[in-house]
């Protein structure tokens, strides 16, 4: 059986992921289990590391994916994260009905996600439309807004633009909306052009 998830601390996580690993590697004939599989593909998701879960992918039975609609589950989150579908990627994850061995772990991967797409507005933006900004970051827009004013961001109600703070990985915290009369910092820009101009950038941090 797999071990269950007690904690959802980035320690704890980790350790699962190495006796995952060790159960795949010393399960009868090399097959494990479907709730191995399962959660060893999210946890490869959770750290970033999608060339393991691609061989992962591949390794696993065909008789146990088509048996187990969970792990394609999984896996379109995993396709979601390849194709830097930030907005796709939270609503693949909301979309499920997580068992109660991977929900955890698609909990901390759906808190990742976000951090890591606030952290990569700052650095990509001087100005976002708010709406965008909270697609790519998967929260509603005033709920994402308050909480990057928690944060020292600017945001221009008139405009519906926010102007991140620089530099710094940010820590939304959701407090109170607070507004501001700062003003956008540049013109917008259409809807599709920042989510595609903001995945470029993406692309452009990870090669």
């Amino acid at each position: 059986m797999p071990v269950a998830v007690a904690a959802e601390s980035a320690e704890s996580f980790r350790r699962l992921l190495e006796q995952c690993e060790t159960r795949e590697l010393e399960a009868p004939g090399g097959i494990a289990t479907p709730l191995v599989y399962g959660q060893l593909l999210a946890l490869y998701l959770l750290h970033n590391d999608m060339n393991n879960a691609r061989y992962l992918w591949k390794r696993i039975p065909p008789a146990i994916k088509s048996a187990n609609a969970e792990l394609g589950a999984v896996w379109s989150v995993g396709q979601r994260i390849w194709q830097r579908d930030f907005p796709g990627i939270y609503s693949t994850i909301s979309a499920h009905q997580w068992s109660e061995t991977i929900q955890p772990i698609m909990e901390a991967l759906r808190d990742a996600t976000r951090k890591r797409a606030f952290a990569l507005v700052s650095q990509a933006y001087t100005s976002i439309v708010a709406d965008d900004f909270a697609a790519f970051v998967g929260l509603p827009v005033e709920e994402a807004v308050k909480g990057v004013l928690e944060q020292g961001w600017q945001a221009d109600f008139a405009t519906r633009m926010v102007m991140p703070k620089k530099p710094g990985v940010l820590e939304a915290s959701l407090k109170r909306f607070i507004p501001s009369s700062e003003p956008a910092a540049v013109p917008p820009i259409p809807n599709e052009q920042q989510l595609a101009r903001l995945t470029d950038y993406v692309a452009f941090l990870e090669n």
